[in-house]
């Protein structure tokens, strides 16, 4: 084909307003049952609470990564916004760990989530590894911010800093009878970073 002849990239067509509600309808029962039952829970069930069938959530969902970062961009987007507004925050470092602690909240509301976490920085093709990206940018300022200032370590990375939170958040989820630990644990990374 020539490229007189070419034709521009078709625009994705708009969302029927049927297919647009069942997909809330998805998105909302997923929350519900990961909520109740973590995320490694069916997802026959969500398309049953939903009140489609399960291939209906495949077509808006192909897979289980798909459903949770679509479940979690809420949430990221608080957490995006509030890194954006530690970066103006008078102590880096405190700005940095506030941020870490977030991540820490976020990943406990649901059972399963920092576990699913931790295993698709390892997939860079999961959809929530690719939901991951923005959190990964925002994590990298307030951590070039803190070295900048002198506050951590040159050698500290993100990607270690966010397989931490993980980490502490699954130790929290895994001990739910001591709701101090993931803030101990935290405390015990905050001064294993400094400079």
């Amino acid at each position: 084909m020539s490229a007189s002849t070419s034709q521009p990239p078709a625009r994705p067509r708009p969302m029927r307003s049927d297919a647009r509600r069942n997909r809330e309808r998805l998105l909302a029962a997923a929350r519900e049952v990961f909520a109740d039952h973590g995320t490694d829970a069916s997802l026959e069930d969500v398309a049953r609470r939903a009140g489609v069938g399960i291939g209906t959530l495949y077509r808006h969902f192909p897979t289980r990564h798909a459903v949770m970062c679509a479940v979690f961009e809420d949430a990221v987007s608080d957490l995006l916004s509030r890194s954006r507004a530690l970066l103006d925050a008078p102590q880096s470092c405190t700005a940095l760990v506030d941020w870490l602690r977030a991540i820490i909240t976020h990943a406990s509301e649901y059972r399963g989530l920092s576990h699913a976490l931790m295993s698709a920085c390892h997939d860079d093709s999961s959809a929530l590894a690719r939901c991951s990206t923005p959190m990964r940018e925002a994590g990298t300022a307030l951590l070039t911010r803190a070295q900048r200032s002198g506050a951590v370590r040159a050698d500290v990375s993100v990607s270690d800093l966010m397989q931490l939170t993980n980490a502490i958040a699954l130790a929290a989820e895994e001990t739910p009878d001591d709701p101090g630990l993931a803030d101990r644990l935290l405390n015990l990374t905050l001064r294993g970073i400094r400079a």
